[in-house]
C-alpha cells in the first residue's frame, strides 16, 4: 500500500529522480495510449523495443509486475507456473493506485518507485536485454521514455526493487 503522507510519485519527478541518477534517456509526448494496440500508432516516432506491462497477482495477494515486448502474446498459467505463483490474475485498478500509484495504461516498471513496502515483485523479460533502448510509461501514459536496458535496470536497484529476469517465450500462434 502507498504511504498516504507520500504521495506517488509525479512524471515530472520520476524525470528528475533519472536525471539525479545520471540516466541518459530521453521522453517523448504524444496522446493518451492505453493499450499495446494503441500504441501501434505512436511507437513509429521511437526506436527500440516498446514494452507490454501486466500487474497480476494470485490468490494469496501476492503481486507482480511483469514487463515483456509489447508483440509477445502471453499465457498467464505459463508465467505463472514459471514464477511459482500459481494461478495469476490481472489485478484490479484500485490494487494498482493503491500499490503503484498509477493508473491502468500507465503501467511501468518506474512504478516501482512508488511501491515503498516492497510488496510488488518486478519481472523483466530477458528478451529486453538484446536492445539498446526500451520504452516505457514514466508514469503517465500521454508520455513514453526511452532508455538503455542497463539504465532501467540500474533504476529498479535504486528504488529497491531489482528485477527477476525471466527467459519466457512468446505463445506459439
Amino acid at each position: 500500500m502507498l504511504d498516504t503522507a507520500t504521495p506517488p510519485l509525479t512524471a515530472e519527478q520520476l524525470l528528475a529522480r533519472l536525471q539525479t541518477l545520471e540516466i541518459d534517456c530521453k521522453t517523448y509526448d504524444h496522446e493518451p495510449v492505453f493499450t499495446v494496440e494503441e500504441s501501434e500508432k505512436i511507437k513509429f516516432e521511437m526506436p527500440g523495443a516498446h514494452s507490454k506491462n501486466l500487474f497480476l497477482r494470485n490468490k494469496k495477494g501476492k503481486m507482480w509486475l511483469f514487463s515483456t515486448l509489447g508483440d509477445k502474446t502471453i499465457d498467464l498459467k505459463r508465467l505463472g507456473d514459471a514464477l511459482g505463483a500459481g494461478r495469476l490474475s490481472f489485478g484490479s485498478a484500485e490494487r494498482l493506485m493503491d500499490n503503484l500509484g498509477v493508473i491502468p495504461g500507465a503501467v511501468t516498471p518506474f512504478a516501482t518507485a512508488n511501491d515503498r513496502q516492497g510488496a510488488v515483485n518486478m519481472v523483466l523479460d530477458r528478451d529486453f536485454l538484446a536492445y539498446d533502448i526500451v520504452n516505457f510509461h514514466p508514469l503517465d501514459n500521454t508520455k513514453t521514455t526511452a532508455l538503455s536496458p542497463q539504465d532501467l535496470l540500474r533504476f529498479l536497484e535504486s528504488v529497491d526493487h531489482p528485477p527477476q529476469i525471466l527467459d519466457f517465450p512468446a505463445e506459439p500462434l
